[in-house]
């Protein structure tokens, strides 16, 4: 009771800070970012839980599995235009602009820029050439014109995360929280317009994926154009150079921060990849709406790990444990409502959210309610961790969890088979949760 009482008074004196908008010292900073960042995450998920149900709806389960499987597959090809740039560029900018090291800064962005663009042409070459190959012959389902359209959502999509990290690094998430709006709004219009007309006209289900993917893509074009346009002129203007220590130090966190990008998209995606080779595809679709709802839950939960990476870069000794001792208590005093709601209220969630043909995921999302709890605790110590300079801490508990996850995930849909492709379902979220657990507890450990 004391704890819960001492969340409780913890809740409304930030409340409170924020009605009087005092937004004063290290703690104002942090809760300022964490408005921002509660606000743009409920926006991104709440309206991606509008756009998953839409789609949902009008595809039903077969057709709304395969696109989540070519998302899925996407995203993995994906992964090599990230490794960590975004993660080692706001540890590294933020750090100098909390020196008042404008120029040297700048000279940082420039220099990640330049990488950035380079994997990326890494990336959409990679996809391009294999995307026949994974298509056709590895699962043999009508997605390759959705992969071919993955090019322009990897190029798109990744430029914009480029320019998100580079206003998180500032300190300015609100321009972020104003390109959310824009593009949950533009989303939800321009996907689902593609759909209903690739619907109406009967076109195949190569064809209708494909648009899907297209009308993503070019979302994320207007909210690259959005950001770069409120980004300062003279942000790219810097005449430093990068002394040959600085990119060294660069290049060793980026090699950590690497393994966690790599290792954090198998570790998200795994799961529908390996369901989507051994199951027919509306049993992706059943996973994936659990999962989706999960998701649009954790802004409720973890809306302050990425707003307190900056801050956690600032703070030392006591200050910094006790941040990271506040926020985890609070994380922990709100999951647990909203795990007791979830894991009680499953079938009037499914039901209502996506319609009798999706009550198989009922199940689902019982099993992969704990989620509530792993997700978020795991980011506020990843941001802790990156700010600490301890990177190699994140990577190591991610790859072990990884390769458990790839390990269950195998072992529980392979085996689970022959009892039938639901209960396969059910071993890939078993498998997740404990893969999820296994890292967190690592994670503990390590920061004790």
């Amino acid at each position: 009771m004391n704890f819960f009482e001492q969340e409780k008074n913890e809740i409304f004196s930030i409340f409170n800070r924020i009605r009087k908008k005092d937004f004063s010292g290290n703690s104002g900073q942090a809760i300022k970012n964490s408005v921002y960042q509660f606000s743009t995450s409920l926006v991104s998920k709440l309206g991606s839980l509008i756009f998953t149900i839409i789609l949902a709806r009008l595809l039903l389960p077969e057709l709304f599995g395969l696109y989540s499987l070519s998302l899925s597959v996407i995203i993995v090809f994906a992964v090599f235009s990230e490794l960590g740039i975004g993660l080692t560029l706001i540890k590294f900018i933020s750090s100098e602009l909390g020196s008042g090291n404008e120029k040297i800064a700048s000279a940082y962005l420039i220099y990640f820029a330049k990488i950035k663009l380079f994997f990326i042409l890494v990336s959409i070459i990679i996809l391009g050439i294999f995307a026949n190959l994974v298509a056709n012959t590895i699962y043999q389902k009508p997605i390759f014109l959705a992969l071919l359209a993955g090019i322009f959502y990897i190029l798109f999509i990744e430029l914009t995360g480029f320019l998100e990290s580079t206003f998180q690094a500032s300190n300015n998430f609100r321009k972020i929280f104003h390109k959310e709006v824009l593009f949950q709004v533009l989303r939800i219009i321009s996907v689902s317009t593609a759909v209903i007309l690739s619907l109406k006209y009967s076109f195949e289900q190569n064809i209708t994926l494909m648009n899907i993917i297209l009308g993503l893509s070019f979302t994320f074009l207007f909210s690259f154009f959005f950001l770069l346009f409120g980004l300062k002129k003279k942000i790219f203007a810097s005449q430093e150079k990068l002394s040959t220590e600085q990119k060294r130090q660069i290049k060793k966190f980026l090699i950590f921060t690497s393994v966690i990008a790599v290792s954090g998209i198998f570790f998200s995606y795994i799961d529908k990849v390996m369901l989507g080779y051994f199951l027919e595809a509306e049993f992706v679709g059943y996973y994936t709406a659990a999962v989706s709802f999960i998701g649009a839950l954790s802004p409720i939960v973890g809306f302050a790990s990425v707003a307190l990476l900056p801050m956690f870069t600032k703070l030392k000794g006591k200050q910094l444990s006790l941040g990271l001792k506040k926020s985890a208590r609070l994380t922990i005093f709100i999951s647990s409502i909203i795990f007791l709601v979830t894991l009680f209220s499953s079938y009037l969630i499914i039901l209502i959210i996506y319609g009798k043909e999706y009550l198989p995921s009922i199940d689902i999302l019982r099993l992969l309610s704990p989620l509530i709890f792993t997700i978020p605790l795991i980011a506020l110590y990843t941001s802790y961790f990156l700010s600490q300079n301890k990177p190699q801490i994140i990577s190591k508990y991610l790859i072990i969890s990884t390769l458990i996850n790839i390990i269950l995930n195998y072992i529980l849909i392979s085996k689970l088979l022959v009892y039938g492709q639901i209960y396969s379902v059910y071993g890939a979220a078993i498998a997740t949760i404990i893969s999820q657990v296994v890292y967190l507890i690592g994670l503990i450990i390590s920061r004790k």
